[in-house]
Parts: C-alpha cells; sequence; structure tokens
C-alpha cells in the first residue's frame, strides 16, 4: 500500500495523540455524567468546565459564553435559526454572503421560507464581501450579520474587524463561522466585536462530533435543544465529556507556537503553488493571494473535471477535495466559485489542497510531479482541450 500523503486538512484532520490520552480515561474510567451529584460525576463536571474555560480563553471570552455542541454545523445553525427567532419582535433581515458553508446558506434558505428577508451578499474575484454593500443593505429590519471568518474552499480570510465594526454601530448582532479559521488565526472576539462564533473540533486536531458556539453575554438567543439543564439550558442533552476533553486539549495544543506552525505551512503552500504554476500551464489560483489561511491551495486546471483528478490522486496515494459538488450527487460546481466570478466549465476543474502541520517539502514535491502527469494524461482524454489546440 502507498504511503498517504494527507493534503484535505480543510476537511478533517488527525486527532492528535495528547488528545487521545486526555480523552481516554472519560470512556470507561471518569465515566460519570457531570449532572450527578457524587464524586465520580463531579469529575466530569470539573473536566467540562475546564475546557471550557480553555476554550474561552483562546478566544478572550468568558467561560460563561462557550456553549459545547455536536459540531460547527449545528453551532452555525444555532447562531442564526436562534436570532432569527428570539429577535423576530426587533426585525426579519438577515445578512450574510454567497460565498458561506451551506450550514449558514441552507439554515437562511429555510428561514426565508419562514418568512425572514436575507441578503446575500457579493463577492470579488477573490472571494472577500463588499463592504460598502453590507452598509447599504442594512435596514431597521435587520437583526443579524453572519459571515464566515475564512473561507472553507478558497481559503480567502473576510475583513472580520471592519465587518464587526459596522454590525457594533448599527447595533445589529455580528455572527462568524470560525471552523476553519480556529487554529490557524489567533482570534479576539471582543477586538473584532464578535458577538457569535463557530467552532469544530476535528479541524484543528481534535476529535470529530464535537464543537462549539460563542455567544457573548446578552445576545437574545433561543434555546437549541429543550429538555434538560444542560448548557445553561440552552442546549438539552448529556454532555460528550470524552469529546469536550478533547477540543479543549486540541485546542489549546493548536495555539502552542502558532506563528512558527504558520511560518512553515506559508512556506510549503507557496512552494506548492509556485511548482504547480512553473509546470502546468491554464491553471488559476482561487482566493486571494496573500489575505487567506495558511495551508489552503485552491487551483483550477483548465479542461478537466475535479473528480477524475482526484481519483487519479488518489490512485498516487495523495488525499485532497475538489470544489466540485459531484460527489454529492449534482453537476453543479462550487457555488463559492461561481461567485467568484469562474465559469462552470472551468470551476468544474478545481482542486483544494489543504496543507497541515505533518506536511512536509518532501511531500509537496511528490505532489507536484505527480499533478504535471495526471493533468497531462487527463487533458489528452479532454475533447475540451483537444478543441482548445485546435483553435490555436
Amino acid at each position: 500500500m502507498k504511503k498517504l500523503i494527507y493534503m484535505d486538512n480543510a476537511a478533517t484532520t488527525p486527532t492528535r495523540q495528547e488528545v487521545l490520552d486526555d480523552m481516554l480515561p472519560y470512556f470507561n474510567i471518569q465515566y460519570g455524567n457531570p449532572s450527578s451529584v457524587y464524586s465520580l460525576g463531579s469529575r466530569s463536571r470539573t473536566a467540562v468546565e475546564k475546557s471550557r474555560e480553555i476554550i474561552g480563553n483562546m478566544i478572550n471570552a468568558g467561560e460563561r459564553e462557550i456553549f459545547f455542541t455536536a459540531g460547527g454545523t449545528e453551532a452555525d445553525n444555532w447562531a442564526v435559526r436562534g436570532v432569527a427567532y428570539a429577535n423576530k419582535d426587533k426585525g426579519n433581515h438577515i445578512i450574510t454572503s454567497k460565498v458561506e458553508h451551506q450550514g449558514i446558506i441552507h439554515t437562511c434558505e429555510y428561514l426565508e421560507k419562514q418568512g425572514f428577508a436575507v441578503t446575500y451578499l457579493d463577492v470579488d474575484e477573490y472571494g472577500i464581501v463588499d463592504l460598502e454593500q453590507l452598509e447599504e443593505s442594512i435596514t431597521d429590519e435587520t437583526i443579524l450579520i453572519s459571515i464566515m471568518f475564512a473561507n472553507n474552499e478558497i481559503g480567502t480570510v473576510q475583513p472580520i474587524k471592519e465587518i464587526g465594526e459596522i454590525a457594533k454601530e448599527r447595533n445589529i448582532y455580528f455572527h462568524t463561522d470560525a471552523v476553519q479559521a480556529i487554529g490557524n488565526i489567533r482570534i479576539d472576539v471582543d477586538e473584532l466585536n464578535i458577538d457569535m462564533l463557530s467552532m469544530a473540533a476535528h479541524k484543528f486536531h481534535g476529535p470529530k462530533g464535537i464543537g462549539a458556539l460563542y455567544i457573548r453575554r446578552g445576545v437574545k438567543i433561543d434555546p437549541l435543544i429543550i429538555g434538560g439543564g444542560q448548557e445553561r439550558n440552552r442546549r438539552a442533552g448529556t454532555e460528550n465529556v470524552p469529546g469536550i476533553v478533547g477540543m479543549g486539549k486540541a485546542i489549546e495544543l493548536a495555539y502552542e507556537n502558532l506563528d512558527e506552525k504558520n511560518e512553515k505551512l506559508i512556506q510549503l503552500r507557496e512552494r506548492l503553488i509556485k511548482g504547480i504554476f512553473d509546470n502546468i500551464d491554464h491553471v488559476r489560483l482561487n482566493g486571494h493571494p496573500t489575505k487567506r489561511l495558511p495551508g489552503n491551495v485552491n487551483i483550477c486546471f483548465e479542461f478537466i473535471e475535479g473528480e477524475s483528478l482526484l481519483l487519479s490522486l488518489d490512485m498516487e496515494g495523495i488525499a485532497g477535495s475538489s470544489g466540485s459538488a459531484c460527489t454529492s450527487g449534482t453537476l453543479e460546481p462550487s457555488h463559492v466559485l461561481l461567485s467568484i466570478g469562474l465559469p462552470h466549465e472551468i470551476a468544474h476543474g478545481s482542486l483544494r489542497l489543504s496543507l497541515g502541520d505533518n506536511n512536509t517539502a518532501e511531500e509537496v514535491d511528490y505532489v507536484v510531479e505527480k499533478l504535471v502527469g495526471i493533468v497531462s494524461r487527463l487533458r489528452a482524454m479532454s475533447p475540451l482541450y483537444e478543441q482548445f489546440k485546435g483553435g490555436n
């Protein structure tokens, strides 16, 4: 079996051994229910609250402002729906962008069916929202602005501080989906005027199935799940203690030596981009060239399909992802790539390689080498490429 070269860290990351070690006792030794009054339960409660405090400290929030969820999508749903329903007496208008994660877009589309009005902001060729359009879209009915911190596909980082200032000036709640940003970018919710923030542990070497929503004290929001007193009556259900412990440890480790880790990732990212552009023609880098996540590389290869590219890479032991949504049963390409102005035929040939702590320069060079051969072979079978060559 070929060695796996994993370059899909934006999809998920391997759980670090230190995280797993901290989690294990809470499966079969310290297994008490945190709501129980005896010592076995209270030890679980202490572990939960310790992680809550750690996570809060990492974003300059109070521990009582951190609410655990089953992941980032759940946190996104809660933030948008919870604020919408709790504040419908004040207004029914929400502002978001066309390049959000589906957890936001589909929630907004659902709310539109419930009578809410939603404005989907345009983005420029790099995927950055138009701040003037944002300000012009605000009405007396606007109750929420939800703009992601960093895009999950093209890696572009939004002007979050400026958006937060606009929201604060107009007394509008501001939520950001920071699932891709947490663990990669230092975030201070006070400095950035963020009222709610979504995160997911498996994006920063924690376990899957656990996330959190930061909710600033005083935000008016409906409960997510009713039926118990957990998470201060806002999300009922017995807490995922091992997951919560793992999330706390993972975020702590993620921010150790962050600047050094990011410098390494940026070097690898630029090496990968340069290797592709130096050896393959008719390619396009998607996303902002510098205002992007340190490990994100999203490139379109003209005249080929992203799915074929992924399958060929997999045969070489390389794991990446495509902006094309073919795997979800539709022939439509990524809504993000269409929103930045790419035509369908180019958007279909996208490849996202997201680098992580474990990647090396040797792996980057190997991927470039394999891509050169794969792209050449796929283009040789492409009628579009033949047509292009015939016209030149």
